[in-house]
């Protein structure tokens, strides 16, 4: 028995991609339906699409934290310094305290590829560059370790690696911190950077599509690779008094569900039944039946195997009757990070009205049951599901509705 939850707000949010640094770059490209992936061409790789963040190669962290400096936390100071965010996370620090603010990031890799250029920089003696600094930079804690020094927050902090589901189960690790009375707000985020081990490893797997990649398209043939930030500042509903305009955007957790299926280290279960579950759960979570969601934001990678099983979880508990859609085909396929990513798309879906059908499908899958949308749709949009499931069968359901 799942228990329920009471909403909490997003005060504050913002999201950098391929597509766009914040929600109105973010916005535009969903409207214009114009993708950010490019042909891949990140240290020597040249296989399959990927999406990169512009900028990023020369973003400078401040000299203080000067010891971080690696493109994921790059990424994550970018996403800081976009839409307000940090701005909205000092009010919400005066107001709490820092001791009352919780950092809770999600990441599949980390500063990684900081370790490999250390490597390829290794001298005849087989020792790395003095400057290397592993602490700081590839240990997985490092990412949130950097959020709450560049914010000077005192309260818990931890980070979440649990593949593609990382920082979607960010969301839920906050809601338990606010819950449990630890945190009167979270700061809640996630990062991942491209780097030579995820394109290559995925290459290796032969996941990787020589196109752009396709979700719920009948030939598709593989994931394209991105690489994204996101964070957003959540706050209990009676926490306190938010005057002015949004920070990027508004919004309430409604519900969540995870559930580990364990059925292979890269396969899912063929019928999905730690999606169902993890879904289930965070209906029970809101307190919603199946028909109060109005869309599904897919996990939708664009692998054969990824999609079928998604298509017979969503069929299962919604049938055919919720519009559904991945949009990998803007961002390319963001790992750790697409939680977080794909929240702020949902908070403009639910903001705007506002539906986008995934890109670049031909064809849906003749064997797909659900509603698959190849375009975009405008119609009011008061609750949304959004959907992660990583390798090992981390499963992990987010329920997304109005802020009161």
């Amino acid at each position: 028995m799942t228990a329920a939850m009471t909403a909490l707000h997003v005060t504050a949010g913002t999201g950098i991609s391929a597509i766009g640094l914040g929600v109105a770059q973010t916005l535009a490209a969903l409207r214009d339906r114009r993708t950010g992936l490019e042909r891949c061409d990140f240290a020597g790789i040249t296989h399959g699409y990927a999406g990169s963040v512009a900028g990023v190669q020369t973003h400078a962290l401040p000299p203080a934290l000067a010891a971080y400096d690696c493109r994921n936390n790059r990424l994550i100071d970018m996403a800081l310094r976009t839409d307000g965010v940090a701005d909205a996370i000092m009010s919400a620090r005066a107001h709490y305290g820092a001791g009352r603010i919780g950092v809770v990031m999600g990441t599949s890799t980390s500063g990684v590829l900081a370790s490999e250029d250390a490597f390829c920089a290794m001298d005849a003696q087989g020792r790395l560059p003095a400057h290397f600094d592993y602490e700081h930079t590839q240990d997985l804690f490092s990412l949130a370790r950097y959020v709450r020094a560049a914010l000077d927050l005192g309260g818990p902090a931890l980070c979440v690696s649990m593949a593609c589901a990382s920082s979607s189960r960010a969301f839920m690790d906050a809601a338990y911190l606010i819950r449990a009375g630890l945190c009167d707000a979270v700061v809640v985020g996630g990062a991942d950077s491209l780097c030579r081990m995820t394109l290559r490893g995925f290459a290796a797997l032969e996941l990787v599509s020589a196109q752009p990649c396709r979700p719920c398209d009948a030939s598709r043939d593989g994931i394209s690779i991105g690489e994204a930030a996101g964070i957003v500042l959540l706050e209990r509903a009676d926490g306190r008094a938010v005057s002015g305009p949004p920070a990027g955007f508004r919004a309430a957790v409604l519900g969540y569900g995870a559930s580990s299926d364990g059925h292979h280290m890269s396969t899912p279960h063929p019928h999905g039944a730690g999606a169902v579950l993890a879904m289930q759960r965070a209906l029970q979570s809101a307190r919603l039946p199946v028909d109060a969601i109005d869309y599904i934001n897919l996990h939708g990678t664009g692998t054969r195997a990824n999609d079928a099983m998604e298509d017979k979880a969503v069929g299962t508990l919604f049938g055919a009757q919720v519009p559904c859609s991945s949009t990998k085909g803007w961002t390319g396929h963001t790992l750790g990070a697409c939680g977080v990513l794909e929240a702020m798309i949902c908070a403009l879906a639910i903001e705007h009205g506002f539906m986008p059908g995934c890109l670049g499908v031909d064809e849906v899958d003749p064997a797909f049951r659900t509603d698959v949308l190849t375009g975009n749709v405008t119609r009011p949009v008061h609750h949304v599901m959004s959907n992660a499931f990583g390798f090992g069968g981390a499963n992990c359901s987010l329920i997304f509705g109005k802020a009161a």
